[in-house]
């Protein structure tokens, strides 16, 4: 038998918390080698948004603070959670977000209100994203970072940023000339068309992989492709090491310091979800990568007598189903997080009601599925009203605008199967199935508060996050518009996410704790296969992405100074202690 490879800290998953931890321990001087099961790396991470929630950042001038985080927060928590968890959450965001800027990372605040905007201390300007990047730059690495899906990406060929996406999705004024300088940039790339059809410009969470990754290759770490965590090694009282697989063949790597988990939750494990979630769902209406987070480090925690927490839990949006191009007997998924609140439409349960704001965050149309399906039994799914209006600006799904895609080149296959048509409201009813007279009085009631700008039912548009997916064109509401224009339209809406809330129990320096909260020697989770230090709640855009980044810190922070590299963490805290931006100390 082959001697077992060892370092430092051996990180198992690549999204943005396994990231995180590698870049900020091998900056403190720790040998890192990061284990990825799938062909690609950058985890589910790569293909989100790329938000990250940093409360308090100060990467701007800002009045934000601690005392109005914990105000906002306070008000909306609607589960038990480890205060002192979040308290280091809220402290040490503004940390990793400056760490990672002192390495090169631009960081940079958007304009994206909190998801309680008319909640105390609700702010503007939390969510973090980052500047675009030229993934020629990872040089041989480029075409192994897992590619950003359909829906971010303009006939599966042109890659969006946010202000692109909101510019296009809505038919901004420019929106044409947006999408020709998109079409130019990639067509013009001949250096990148010869190596395949991927855009070499990575945007949204390609481009936050892309700069972190960038750091973590210049300081030598490796990513392992294809290698599996079968089992954590657990020697006495603490956990030394992993036993992987690679095509087949075991072997083990052991680790001096520490191994944090960041593979992810359980979406993809149809058990799983069985067993935790309330309302489980099918594994396919998940719009995170096919078949990628089964659960394994969450399994694996288990096994290795770590406790839980949130698991009945998730990060919920709105998807549908779509046949995959060119490949009919195939289906991928598309997210409907926005498309839902757009006006000239409407949602209902299978009886035909109401059930939510329907511009609400994509995690609270979630929750109001649930809860109406715990209560009805007839949701998950639900409907997508619309009219030839809202056809022929918006997208539903994965059904872009009528200007873009027509109903002609809708293939026939899809009709009645995918998408609905009707001439009529009551033709419409028919065919999927719903209460006629209901419809037709939720349609009557939406035109008129189309007219009057109110929803006396549940305040669609009433709030700065719902007006901001709006269309600015129509008034007196922008959420609002009249559903009256043939033909008519409809789309099964499913319980989607975005992955687990809840995992393995970690405590506020990442440490994962047994049944009596006493750590687990050696072992560290971040990411969602921990579980999310504001409990059931999605406080704004990036509040899975920004946790798990600043826990793979506090992560990387913990093991440092167990090994004795504490030096260069305390050095980096007094520098920031010393500026105007910088929160509180490390807490070790």
């Amino acid at each position: 038998m082959s001697e077992a490879e060892i370092y430092d800290v051996i990180v198992v998953g690549s999204g943005t918390a396994g990231a995180s931890t590698a870049l900020r321990a091998a900056e403190l001087g720790l040998s890192v080698l990061i284990i990825e099961k799938a062909h690609k790396y950058g985890g589910t991470s790569a293909t989100s948004g790329g938000v990250m929630w940093l409360p308090n950042h100060q990467l701007t001038p800002s009045d934000d603070s601690r005392e109005k985080t914990m105000e906002y927060l306070n008000h909306l928590l609607r589960s038990e959670v480890q205060r002192d968890r979040l308290d280091v959450y809220v402290d040490q965001a503004p940390k990793m977000a400056h760490f990672l800027k002192s390495v090169g990372v631009p960081l940079m605040p958007a304009a994206w209100p909190d998801y309680f905007a008319d909640a105390p201390s609700a702010r503007g300007d939390r969510s973090v994203i980052c500047d675009t990047f030229d993934g020629r730059k990872l040089g041989d690495h480029f075409l192994h970072m897992r590619e950003q899906y359909t829906r971010f990406k303009v006939f599966n060929r042109y890659a969006m940023d946010v202000v692109e996406f909101f510019s296009i999705s809505t038919r901004a004024p420019g929106w044409i000339k947006t999408f020709l300088k998109m079409a130019w940039r990639y067509w013009s790339d001949l250096g990148t068309r010869m190596l395949g059809k991927r855009d070499r410009r990575f945007t949204q969470g390609g481009a936050l992989m892309g700069h972190v990754y960038s750091k973590v290759f210049d300081r030598g770490v490796e990513v392992r492709l294809e290698t599996r965590l079968d089992e954590l090694i657990v020697r006495g009282e603490e956990v030394t090491g992993v036993k992987v697989s690679h095509f087949g063949r075991p072997y083990e790597i052991i680790a001096r310091h520490g191994v944090v988990l960041c593979a992810g939750g359980f979406e993809w494990n149809q058990e799983l979800r069985d067993r935790y979630w309330p309302v489980p769902g099918q594994t396919r209406n998940s719009s995170t990568p096919e078949d990628a987070n089964r659960g394994e480090a969450l399994i694996a925690g288990l096994n290795a007598g770590a406790a839980t927490e949130h698991t009945e839990a998730g990060w919920w949006i709105p998807t549908m189903h779509m046949p995959m191009p060119k490949a009919s007997n195939f289906e991928e998924i598309h997210q409907a997080a926005f498309d839902v609140g757009r006006p000239h439409s409407v949602c209902v349960n299978r009886n035909g009601d109401r059930f939510v704001d329907e511009a609400c965050s994509y995690d609270e149309f979630g929750e109001a599925m649930v809860a109406d399906h715990q209560k009805t039994g007839a949701n998950n799914p639900c409907w997508l009203v619309f009219d030839a209006q809202f056809r022929a600006k918006f997208t539903a799904g994965g059904f872009m605008p009528n200007l873009i895609s027509p109903d002609w080149m809708i293939p026939k296959d899809y009709w009645d199967h995918y998408i609905f048509k009707a001439d009529s409201v009551e033709a419409l009813a028919h065919k999927v199935h719903l209460p006629v007279d209901k419809l037709k009085t939720v349609v009557a009631n939406m035109n008129q508060y189309a007219l009057s700008g109110d929803d006396p039912e549940f305040g669609r548009g009433s709030n700065d996050y719902d007006r901001m997916f709006g269309d600015a064109n129509v008034s007196p509401n922008p959420c609002l518009g009249a559903i009256n224009k043939a033909p008519y339209y409809a789309v099964p809406i499913n319980l989607g996410d975005l992955g687990t809330k809840g995992g393995l129990k970690a405590n506020a320096d990442g440490c994962v704790v047994n049944s009596e909260d006493q750590p687990i020697g050696n072992l560290y989770a971040a990411g969602n296969n921990a579980g999310s230090p504001f409990g059931n709640l999605y406080p704004g855009a990036g509040g899975t992405i920004g946790p798990a980044m600043t826990f793979g810190y506090v992560a990387a922070n913990h093991i440092a100074q167990r090994a004795g590299k504490l030096a260069k963490a305390a050095e980096d805290s007094e520098a920031a202690s010393g500026s105007a931006t910088a929160p509180a100390s490390i807490t070790a």
